[in-house]
């Protein structure tokens, strides 16, 4: 570890091949899969049972956009710690689909991969690169180990 401070990625998509280097074992991206995809579900299943429940999700989605760029400065985590505060503080059974993802998503990296998550360091942008990890999967991208995805840059706070 270099005694000086490293400087943060200063965009998302300078970020994003960094994210992938981080899932490069395909087993730790499937468990990823299953959780975010499962809280989707659960949030689906909330909002059948209270449809306002939507509009304080739009509001915590609102709040995680306008926090996405200070992400380049600093770690984004009072955003997304506010943004489910909000969401349990309307329905307090949210707490189990964020619980559920995360349960997955660090089986992944401390039993699969054997690193630390992101999300330590870029709160809201490990979690935009955890659904654009879905996404591309739902596409059919991203399964097996040979992904392609450039080492992360200099800049990276990985020694932190």
């Amino acid at each position: 570890m270099s005694g000086t401070p490293r400087e943060r990625f200063q965009s998302f998509s300078e970020f994003w091949p960094y994210y992938l280097s981080e899932h490069s074992v395909a087993r730790c991206r499937h468990v990823h899969f299953i959780g975010t995809n499962g809280f989707v579900l659960y949030l689906l299943y909330l909002v059948s049972l209270t449809p306002a429940l939507l509009f304080f999700f739009g509001l915590a989605l609102g709040i995680g956009a306008l926090a996405f760029a200070t992400e380049a400065k600093r770690n984004a985590a009072w955003a997304l710690l506010l943004m489910v505060g909000l969401m349990i503080w309307v329905e307090p059974r949210f707490v189990y689909g964020v619980l559920f993802a995360y349960l997955f998503a660090w089986i992944g990296h401390f039993l699969i991969e054997h690193n630390r998550p992101a999300t330590f360091q870029y709160t809201l942008w490990s979690l935009a690169g955890d659904f654009k990890m879905c996404a591309q999967m739902w596409r059919g991208r991203l399964w097996s180990d040979e992904v392609n995805h450039a080492p992360p840059p200099s800049t990276s706070e990985q020694g932190r």
